[in-house]
């Protein structure tokens, strides 16, 4: 029996949160996946407008399905004033009452942005562990104070519930289920046809380095941070990062941590672990993984995975 996904379509939904996963698992069953994708609506309606203003039709109800714990739901993100409409929250409750039927028959739940708030109003997130986009945090704990609620995870799997930050790690969720649902081949074939060229994990955080130390105006320092990240796989050293901006050491250390909050040494051990993990995510070996990030050895590499791994629990 082919394996249902469900993609509810609340209004005002985001774009890329309801297109993204949809079409990974579109992609998987032209690989072959026996899968089956239908679009509902969580209200009386059966039309919804996106965010974007882009249309919906033809949605079928929520209630006529179903379904087994072979199955998933998934829930968008939406616009967020939206979550905070008492009519709208009203206006759910018989889809909420269904869901939670869902969830006593461990149907998988994942929730995509934002749309941890709808789990958390419908009650299947009672006892469990989640996240959500990082600039929802604060206000998802201070509404609902009893719910573990992760922080800076891409995305928390607790049993049959799956919630993830947002927009992209939507993909990041999809290509994880289908890993663990179908096999490593069908999502690194999938991952490839939809050009994503890293495929990240549960543990990993919602903000890439690559982003992240970047929100300043010293020109001088986004250079050598380009510089760094250019050179990662080959050996430099901090005199080798001066000379690329024609400054001192002395000067461009007192500069970096500045304007970066942090040292270029832990600026660099960062990056090579991020990129060390999309490395072995895809499967490489190890010492080409070590090779590849500037590590010394397989053995240095090892020994910072565990360092980071004791960090997460």
């Amino acid at each position: 029996m082919a394996r249902k996904i469900l993609f509810a379509v609340p209004a005002e939904v985001h774009l890329l949160d309801l297109s993204g996963p949809a079409h990974i698992f579109y992609e998987a069953r032209e690989y072959g996946a026996d899968i089956e994708l239908h679009f509902i609506s969580i209200n009386k309606e059966n039309k919804s407008i996106s965010s974007a203003g882009l249309k919906f039709m033809g949605l079928l109800p929520f209630n006529q399905y179903q379904l087994t714990s072979k199955d998933f739901i998934f829930i968008p993100g939406m616009y967020f004033s939206t979550l905070l409409d008492k009519e709208f929250i009203a206006d759910c409750q018989p889809f909420f009452k269904w869901l939670n039927v869902q969830n006593e028959k461990k149907v998988n739940i994942c929730s995509i942005c934002n749309s941890t708030f709808v789990l958390a109003e419908s009650g299947v997130l009672n006892n469990k562990s989640c996240t959500t986009h990082w600039k929802r945090i604060a206000e998802f704990k201070e509404k609902y104070p009893g719910i573990d609620i992760k922080d800076n995870r891409l995305f928390v799997v607790d049993d049959n519930i799956y919630t993830s930050a947002g927009i992209t790690s939507g993909i990041d969720l999809a290509l994880y289920i289908l890993e663990k649902k179908f096999s490593t081949s069908l999502a690194i074939d999938v991952a490839k046809e939809a050009v994503v060229y890293f495929r990240r994990s549960e543990s990993d955080p919602q903000l890439s380095i690559y982003l992240q130390y970047r929100n300043h105006l010293n020109e001088r320092i986004h250079k050598v941070q380009a510089f760094i990240i250019e050179n990662i796989a080959n050996p430099f050293t901090q005199l080798d990062i001066a000379e690329s901006v024609h400054m001192s050491v002395r000067n461009l250390t007192r500069l970096f941590k500045k304007t970066t909050g942090i040292t270029i040494h832990q600026y660099t051990e960062k990056l090579r672990l991020e990129r060390a993990l999309n490395l072995l995510a895809e499967k490489n070996k190890i010492e080409m993984v070590a090779s590849e990030c500037g590590f010394k050895s397989a053995s240095q590499l090892q020994a910072m995975l565990r360092r980071y791994k004791k960090h997460l629990k």
